[in-house]
Parts: structure tokens; C-alpha cells; sequence
């Protein structure tokens, strides 16, 4: 092959094989500066370079020559994963838009950060069709890619918020990996992709140190951090390995933080613009020096258009930006723009378990392409802010998302579902067959036009008969919330799983177990029931919900502890959340005890201690104060208790938000038996009268010693400022209620 070349004039690529084991590749570009990638070798070396040497090499070693400026690849029909997100929305309507001949089929499943209004630009485009359905099913993928002829595949679908991989890290591996998977079989077997782009991250390198002039290439060794960069990496892995085990013609992208409108507010910009549009503090974690590169989506959009037109097969393509912010900087910048105090509007939360302090790319492969970032990064920011302020309600209810450290429950559903647009087909994988050997296919029972679905919350509550468990679906019932109440035993895995299969719920609430009738003695000749109820129960309810991704709002105890000499009675100083449980003086106690120490290795089990439960129903008989006005003689100590009508409803709303992990489900502070009857002279009878008896006299009269002590609730007062403490509750909720004129 002869070429006639004029030095500084020419972009090409030599490519050197070793054994036909290793490429690396040479690329010089009319600067004269030149690259050189070793994927397997994971060789990274940048230096200027005569074009004589390579002229010299291509001679010598009788080397393919390959121009940069290849023909333009032309696709006809799109399969876009993930296009009700938010890059992958604003691709997808570039696309739409731009190339009327081009065909673009998306397929979403709808979970928490999509949003179909992301794509109304498209919705009455003749070459738009939405697909609701999950890229985890290989039949819905087949019969796709059949049936709409796709010959080319934009993968965006996936969990990304590193937040939620610390919390749930399964279903990212479910999403990122399993999924990939799915699509690359998929494409193995129809034989007609023609380029399949597969979407990852600037995550998946890891951390770039912080006095690295020169950003990490595409050939730079892969060293994620945090399990959503992993998992990343491992689909990556994936990509690779079929377009060298099956000529699969993939790209790969890995692009720094983008913004811009549409995003979902558990990103750092959304959320902290909506933040301030409330007038609330802008949280930051660690102390805010961590170091990001931010793009604005529409310059992302843009990259994306030039990598499917011109990207070479086989390739990696970094997306990003030489332009770097700390946290911090982010944070007053967003103040400025709202006028806003930086010292009293910033607020340093605790860091993630691990957080990258800097991610910074080499975006100069894509730039040989002719993409290059157009928006400022103060142009986008006030086009962001635009946006948001115009659209402050387009994901509805975000509370939880603007906590500083988000658990969004990750499932099919999600925000607002609703689609207008005569394209848009919603198809339950359970309707899809293909036959893969040939090309045979069932039809599926589509339903074509306008989807009226709105996925809302549903609870599926176990504890029907118990009292905590019929209050929760009363204040389902007044907050218009769907719920049903389990049939299985907790006990019987097989039950459980039905229950989860018929009713769909998206979170589950456990109110049911032992406590013993009429008290806890019942449990000390009853103790294989009570093992099976607390403790075998509880862990195959929350194993069966981890498998589903769903969240378990369980109720448990906080009578695992008694005063000691760290805690003393009086001494306002209570238990924590991970104080380890000291009380093991009644069996009911033990196997609650033994229960949750378990459960901390469930990272979707949010346990509720619950002490000494009132309501501001007298005439319930497992209410407190009407047990003690009951008794003849009661004893006087300072306890921690929960007062329902006031936590009941947060217990709802930590369920909207996702939170997991063991919280003292207490109203603050402590209350004596004394204090509380004395409160139920003034307010409900004056001519109540008690007689108090010693701890020593009261365990002649009962089986087993009962739990006193003071639970720290802090925690759960940070979560929710507005909790009322213990006595406040008490008359607010309780006496002012029940209050005889």
C-alpha cells in the first residue's frame, strides 16, 4: 500500500502486533503529538515525536496504514436502553431530531430517575417508539432487535448514583452487568448489529492523583473504588470480551459528571438547585475538596452524535472536559447565582464510605474526531437553573432524594409514568417468545396508545391482627396509599415469595412477631414459637426482600437494653444505634436481641427500635398507660417509649425515602411511670390513684425481669427536626386528645 504523505499534515494510526495477542496502537495527529495504547499491556506513554520515525516504522515493518477520517457510519434503526433517563434522553432526542431517516426505538423499565416527560420532544416524531420493559429480559431483547430490525445498540441503561451502590450493591450488579450481558447475548445470536456503544463512566479508573498534569487515556488500567464504578467495569469487561470472542463491532464511552436539565435531583447540580429554590442548606460531603469535571448534557448529547457517526469499532472514547471544580466551588457558585450566604448555607455532612478525590480524563481521541465542549460552564449553569426554576415539579415528590446521602428505592416504577405519544407500547416480558434458532416470533399482547399507569407507592404489610400493624393501614388508608396485608407465614419462604410475586409491592412493612399475650412472660414456655416468629420469620422475610430490591421497614425493639454504669439511670446519656444489646433477662428480649445483630448484614433492612408503644387510643389494651392504669401496683423508672400517632407516620415516610439501618424509634428524651399516670390524673381522670412497688417486689409477680433504660434518639431527631420529645408527645398527641372537659 503506497500513500503520498506531506509531513504535519496527516492524522493517522500504525498498529503494531504482537504474536496477534496485543495491539498497540500509534496515533499522530497534526500537532505532532502522539499516543500510544497497549490495552493488554496497559501501557500509557505520551510524547512528541518526529513524523519521519513513524514514516520510517510504517516502511520498515510493512505496516497497515489507517487515516483518521473514516467514512461516516450510517445507522437505520436505534435501540436506545435507558432513554427516559437523563443523558440517554437528550441523546435520544438529537438524534430524533436530526436524522428524521434514522429510526430510534427506546426501551426503559421506568425505575426511579426516569421520567417519560424526558422525551416530550419526541413523543410526536414518526420515527419514535417508546418500549417500557427491562434490558435484564432476553426474550423483550430478542424480540425487539427482530422485530424492529435494530442493527444498532446505545447502551445508557443502568443504576449509576454511588449513593444507592453502597446501600443496595446487588442490584447494580443485576442492572450493569447482568443487563449488559443480556444485550451483548442478544446481539450474538440476531448476527445483524452492525455497532453496539456501550455507555461507562470516568469511575472506572479510579482515583487520578491530584498532581497528574496529563488526564487518564482509554488505555489506562481500570481501578474502580466503590461498587457502582465496579460494576461498570465488569460490563465493560463484557463488551470487550464479545467483540473479541465474537466480532462484535462495540465502542466503549467513559464520560466525566454531566448536568443540565432533566436530571434526577440525587445528582450534586439538580439537587442543589433545588435546595436553594427552597431556601435550604446545600449539604457537601467530607469537606467539599474533591475534585470533579462537570459537561452540559446538550455538548454530551453531541459527542454521543459524532461517536456513532465516526467512532471506529473496537475502540474507547473519553468524554470530558480539561475544565475541573472542586465540590466546594460548586457549592458557591450555586449561592452566588441565588444570593445566597455561603457560610451559613453550606453544610459538611459525613463523607461516603469512600469518595474519589479527583476523576480527570485525556479527552484528545475524541476531540481527533471534531467534537469539542461548546458550553461554558457558567452559560449551562444558568441554563440549568432556568430550567429547574420553570420546571420545579417536574419529578414530583424529591424529598428524599435531597437528603445529603439518598437511598432511592431502585425497582420497576418510579416517578411520573405517563407518556402521551401514539408510539409508546408497554410489553410484559411474560407476553415475549422468540425463537432464537429460527426467526420465529409470537406476537406479543401489546398495548399500543396512551399508558393511564401512574406506579405509585404500595405497602405490603405482615401483621394484620397485631396493633402496630392495623394502625399502619389506617394511615395507608388516610394518605390514599395502596397496601395489602400479607397472607404467608413469615416463616415459609415459599408463602412470602408469593405474597411479594401477586401484590408488587415496593416496600415492605414487618409488624409482626411475639411479644407475648397478656405480656412476655407467655414467651419464657413458648420459646420454639417465639425462636420461629422473631427470629427465623424476620430473616426469611428479609432475605426474600433483598432478592426483589426491596426495602423492609421492620419494627422491632428497644427492651435489649438496661442501665449500666456507661448508661446510668438519670443520667440522660442513652444507648446508641450501635451500642451492642446488654439485657438479656427475658427470652422474648434474647431472641430480639440475637434478631437484629443479624439483620445488620440485610442492607435493606431498616430496623425501629420500638420501646414501651402509646397511643393516643386508651381503650387498646397493648397500650401502655392503659396497662399501667390497669395495674395495682406499678414501678417508677425513667424509660425511653414511642409514642405511635406521631412515629407511625415517620416510619411511612422513612419508607419514601429509603433508609435503612437501625434507628432508635423513640420520641427524645425519657418519661416515668409516675410522670405519665400523673399526666393521666390531670387530663384524663382526677381521681386516679396508683400505688408504686420496687423492681424487687415486682419480679415476685412476674416471670421474667423486664428492660428499663434511655435510648439515644438523635439520630432519628437529625432525620426529622420536628420530633417532639417524649413528654411534649405525649400531651400533644395523647392527653390533649382524650382530654375530659
Amino acid at each position: 500500500m503506497t500513500m503520498s504523505l506531506k509531513p504535519h499534515t496527516y492524522s493517522f494510526i500504525l498498529i503494531l502486533r504482537e504474536k496477534k495477542r496485543s495491539s498497540i496502537y500509534i496515533r499522530v495527529d497534526q500537532s505532532i503529538k502522539a499516543s500510544v495504547i497497549a490495552p493488554r499491556l496497559s501501557l500509557q506513554i505520551i510524547f512528541l515525536v518526529e513524523i519521519q520515525i513513524f514514516l520510517s516504522l510504517f516502511h520498515t515493518h510493512n505496516l497497515p496504514f489507517i487515516p483518521s477520517s473514516m467514512s461516516n457510519y450510517e445507522p437505520k434503526n436505534i435501540l436506545i436502553t435507558g432513554a427516559a433517563g437523563f443523558i440517554a434522553s437528550h441523546v435520544a432526542n438529537r438524534l430524533i431530531r436530526n436524522y428524521p431517516n434514522y429510526k430510534i426505538v427506546v426501551l426503559d423499565k421506568l425505575d426511579y430517575c426516569s421520567n417519560l416527560k424526558n422525551l416530550n420532544p419526541s413523543k410526536s416524531s414518526p420515527n419514535f417508539k417508546f418500549v417500557k420493559g427491562d434490558i435484564g429480559s432476553a426474550d423483550l431483547v430478542n424480540y425487539l432487535l427482530i422485530t424492529e430490525s435494530i442493527d444498532t445498540i446505545m447502551h445508557f441503561a443502568a443504576q449509576t448514583h454511588v449513593d444507592n451502590s453502597f446501600g443496595n450493591s446487588f442490584e447494580f450488579t443485576k442492572n450493569n452487568i447482568y443487563g449488559t450481558h443480556v444485550l451483548l447475548e442478544a446481539c450474538k445470536v440476531t448476527g445483524q448489529i452492525r455497532r453496539f456503544i456501550h455507555v461507562s463512566t470516568d469511575e472506572v479508573y479510579g482515583e487520578t492523583e491530584e498532581d497528574a498534569v496529563v488526564g487518564n487515556h482509554e488505555a489506562s488500567q481500570l481501578l474502580p473504588t466503590n461498587p457502582y464504578s465496579a460494576t461498570k467495569a465488569g460490563a465493560e469487561m463484557l463488551v470487550m470480551a464479545y467483540g473479541r470472542s465474537y466480532g462484535l463491532p462495540v465502542i466503549t464511552t467513559r464520560g466525566n459528571n454531566v448536568y443540565g436539565p432533566n436530571q434526577f435531583p440525587e445528582k450534586l447540580i439538580p439537587k442543589f438547585i433545588l435546595l436553594a429554590m427552597r431556601g435550604q442548606p446545600l449539604p457537601i460531603h467530607g469537606d467539599g475538596s474533591n475534585v470533579r469535571s462537570y459537561l452540559y448534557c446538550e455538548d454530551v448529547a453531541e459527542a454521543f452524535e459524532v461517536v456513532l457517526h465516526k467512532g471506529e469499532v473496537g475502540h474507547v472514547y473519553n468524554i470530558g472536559t480539561k475544565k475541573e471544580r472542586r465540590v466546594i466551588d460548586v457549592a458557591k457558585d450555586m449561592c452566588k447565582l441565588f444570593h445566597m450566604d455561603p457560610d451559613s448555607s453550606i453544610k459538611f455532612v459525613e463523607n461516603r464510605p469512600f469518595n474519589d478525590q479527583r476523576y480527570f480524563l485525556d479527552d484528545e481521541k475524541l476531540k481527533g474526531l471534531g467534537w469539542s465542549e461548546r458550553t461554558t460552564w457558567e452559560e449551562g449553569l444558568k441554563k440549568t437553573i432556568d430550567w429547574y426554576t420553570s420546571n420545579p415539579n417536574w419529578w414530583g415528590d424529591v424529598s428524599g432524594a435531597l437528603l445529603p446521602h439518598p437511598r432511592m428505592l431502585m425497582m420497576p416504577g418510579g416517578a411520573d409514568r405517563v407518556v402521551d405519544g401514539p408510539e409508546s407500547v408497554e410489553l410484559d416480558p411474560a407476553d415475549v417468545a422468540v425463537n432464537t434458532s429460527q426467526i420465529g416470533v409470537q406476537i406479543p399482547n401489546s398495548n399500543s396508545g396512551i399508558s393511564a399507569k401512574k406506579p405509585a407507592l404500595k405497602f405490603l404489610i405482615y401483621g394484620k391482627t397485631g396493633w402496630i400493624g392495623g394502625l399502619l393501614g389506617k394511615l395507608c388508608d388516610k394518605q390514599q396509599i395502596q397496601y395489602e396485608y400479607g397472607r404467608g407465614r413469615l416463616e415459609d419462604r415459599s408463602q412470602l415469595l408469593a405474597d411479594i410475586q401477586t401484590i408488587k409491592p415496593t416496600h415492605v412493612f414487618n409488624a409482626a412477631g411475639v411479644t407475648g399475650r397478656p405480656n412476655v412472660d407467655w414467651c419464657e414456655s413458648h420459646k420454639t414459637e417465639t425462636i420461629r416468629a422473631n427470629v427465623a420469620g424476620t430473616l426469611t422475610l428479609a432475605d426474600v426482600c433483598r432478592e426483589h430490591g426491596l426495602v423492609l421497614i421492620n419494627f422491632a425493639t428497644g427492651c435489649i437494653f438496661e442501665y449500666d454504669a456507661k448508661h446510668p439511670e438519670g443520667s440522660g446519656i442513652g444507648f446508641k444505634e450501635e451500642d451492642k444489646p446488654n439485657f438479656i433477662g427475658s427470652f422474648y428480649s434474647k431472641t430480639k436481641a440475637m434478631v437484629e445483630e443479624l439483620l445488620n448484614e440485610y442492607d435493606n433492612v431498616c430496623t425501629l427500635r420500638v420501646r414501651m408503644p402509646i397511643s393516643s387510643d386508651l381503650n387498646n389494651p397493648r397500650n401502655f398507660i392503659t396497662k399501667i392504669a390497669r395495674y395495682n401496683k406499678v414501678v417508677n423508672i425513667p424509660n425511653s417509649m414511642t409514642i405511635l400517632d406521631e412515629l407511625l407516620p415517620i416510619s411511612i415516610e422513612m419508607a419514601k425515602r429509603n433508609l435503612t439501618g437501625i434507628w432508635n424509634f423513640t420520641n427524645p428524651g425519657v418519661v416515668s411511670h409516675n410522670e405519665i399516670l400523673e399526666m393521666y390524673k390531670k387530663y384524663i381522670n382526677p381521681e386516679f390513684k396508683w400505688v408504686n412497688f420496687t423492681l424487687e417486689e415486682q419480679a415476685k409477680v412476674i416471670v421474667a425481669p423486664r428492660s428499663n433504660n434511655e435510648l439515644d434518639a438523635s439520630k432519628l431527631k437529625k432525620e426529622f427536626p420536628e420530633l417532639l420529645s417524649i413528654k411534649e408527645s405525649l400531651i400533644k398527641y395523647v392527653f390533649e386528645p382524650n382530654k375530659k372537659q
